[in-house]
């Protein structure tokens, strides 16, 4: 294998990136596991990593998948990364309705603390911050059309109080719930936030 491709798959197992997921994966001689180049597993050195192209061709040469990063399931998307897309679902599917770390954390069958240390290293945002702003996404589609009073937006998108919902939605969008749908019918001219 060409020198500069190893050196480059592995520099991406020394910062655990996702890079070269799903392309390569890495089997590691002294303990005859295949692993994603990405897998949090303690770091291997350079002279005991063999790179494959495939799961299957690293199983033929005698390695058997890791536990933890899974590489044998398909497709590019690790454990991590599925953990922050179940938990992007749940949200999207739960908005309005009171949803804990602990609600989550039981729905996907893992502990609060890894769900939010996961979610919060792949996103770059905590659960409750997603949460957040899909509830604010979804307020500023119906502030848009104009059907529902601010009270009715706010407890339909899933917060406790309209007071709670206009402060929340400030904060994040820089104008009142009101003046954002304002926004909208001010001469037929829409304004971006």
């Amino acid at each position: 294998m060409d020198q500069a491709i190893f050196q480059s798959v592995y520099d991406t197992i020394l910062q655990r990136d996702t890079k070269y997921d799903g392309i390569y994966y890495t089997g590691i001689k002294t303990t005859g596991i295949v692993c994603r180049p990405s897998c949090k597993s303690r770091t291997p050195k350079r002279e005991n990593v063999q790179l494959y192209k495939s799961v299957d061709d690293a199983i033929k040469a005698g390695f058997r998948p890791c536990k933890r990063c899974k590489p044998e399931e398909i497709g590019k998307m690790g454990p991590d990364a599925r953990i922050a897309y179940e938990v992007k679902s749940f949200i999207r599917k739960e908005y309005s309705k009171s949803i804990t770390l602990e609600d989550m954390s039981i729905q996907l069958m893992i502990s609060p603390f890894h769900l939010h240390r996961v979610f919060k290293r792949i996103t770059g945002i905590t659960p409750a911050e997603f949460l957040l702003l899909t509830r604010l996404d979804k307020a500023k589609e119906l502030l848009e059309q104009r059907d529902l009073a601010i009270a009715q937006i706010a407890k339909t998108v899933g917060f406790r109080s309209t007071s709670h919902f206009s402060m929340a939605f400030k904060k994040k969008v820089h104008v009142t719930p009101s003046n954002y749908r304002d926004s909208f019918t001010m001469e037929g001219i829409t304004i971006e936030f």
